[in-house]
């Protein structure tokens, strides 16, 4: 059974979504139903934030406490390389 639903769309958004749905060959209320349905299908996954972190051991550095340290050296190190090639 459908159930009639009332949706509102930027005009500019609906007219790319007509022409999609005519590129298709079908109506833009199936294309609406296909990409609510697909959405619905392949639910985004649970991203465990628990994973990116604990993924090994520091060996007891804290790179927190030198960070601006390295990002120095960082540049340094990319300024000797420019003048390296403008030398060559």
């Amino acid at each position: 059974m459908m159930v009639r639903t009332q949706i509102s769309l930027e005009n500019e958004l609906q007219r790319k979504a007509r022409q999609r749905a005519g590129e298709i060959g079908i109506s833009l209320a199936e294309y609406v139903r296909r990409l609510v349905a697909d959405d619905l299908a392949h639910p985004e996954p649970f991203a465990d934030v628990g994973r990116v972190f604990d993924l090994g051991s520091s060996g007891g550095s804290n790179i927190a406490d030198f960070k601006d340290d390295l990002i120095a050296e960082a540049f340094r190190t990319a300024r000797r390389r420019v003048l390296r090639r403008k030398a060559s």
